[in-house]
């Protein structure tokens, strides 16, 4: 078993929106052993600036620095969504290499695209997604020699226990039972993007959603051509998750 000193001292899981990452997020604040920062970059380039480490930062690199002195004083975990391209964190080398450990998680785009749709029907198709989490998980996998580690929020809400092990397993942090529940909750992480994880907010676990959009995508007029278009990045990626 890893002890505390092996765990990663960066940990990100970068997803695609309407994944279930929040409810990763969720169970990795449960655990109490990493300390724990959502959406940085999605909020920098949302709202112009976003806070950590006590600061409040304006730049992709101030933030990437943050990160690396946060996680120099105590492991960091941190879960990012792929609706924008992350141009700064492409760019540096050593954060994709070895200054973090970059893991992914992924969903259907026929359901993220109607779970999206149903938060906003304006939503333009390279929010979906998947084309910006594909270019992130080549830059790592080039840049640090290693197929990152990815996983299908599918088996995740039907093999909850198993697929939390096998991610642990890979990313050579304890696995810890207690952290798969927990009490519904509104996280001040999430404040300023609140509507966007209600579910998570009234959750006490991680589960498959029984909420039907009442949408067909793949014959919609503009969101087929979105799925279309996405479609080929998910299964690029699915074709690495871990298999149980």
């Amino acid at each position: 078993m890893s002890s505390p000193g092996d765990r990663p001292p960066v940990l990100a899981l970068w997803s695609a929106p309407r994944s279930r990452s929040t409810a990763f997020f969720r169970m990795m604040c449960e655990r109490r052993d990493f300390q724990v920062l959502h959406e940085p970059f999605s909020y920098l380039a949302e709202f112009g600036e976003v806070e950590a480490d006590g600061r409040t930062l304006r730049s992709e690199p101030d933030l990437l620095a943050a990160l690396r002195d946060l996680g120099d004083r105590e492991p960091l975990f941190f879960k990012d969504t792929t609706d924008e391209r992350y141009a700064g964190v492409l760019a540096d080398r050593g954060f994709l290499a070895h200054d973090a450990v970059h893991t992914f998680i992924i969903r259907h785009p026929a359901e993220t695209i109607a779970s999206y749709h149903a938060l906003n029907p304006e939503v333009k198709r390279d929010q979906i997604g998947f084309e910006a989490q594909y270019e992130l998980f080549e830059a790592v996998a080039e840049a640090s020699g290693k197929v990152p580690v990815v996983i299908d929020s599918a088996d995740l809400a039907d093999r909850t226990e198993e697929v939390v092990k096998a991610y642990c397993a890979a990313v050579g942090i304890p696995y810890l039972e207690h952290a798969l529940h927990w009490q519904p909750e509104a996280r001040t992480e999430w404040r300023p993007s609140e509507r966007w994880h209600v579910e998570v907010s009234v959750s006490t676990g991680i589960h498959r959603e029984r909420r039907d959009h009442g949408l067909d995508v793949e014959h919609h007029p503009v969101l087929g051509g979105y799925l279309e278009h996405h479609l080929p990045f998910y299964e690029k990626l699915r074709a690495h998750r871990i298999v149980l």
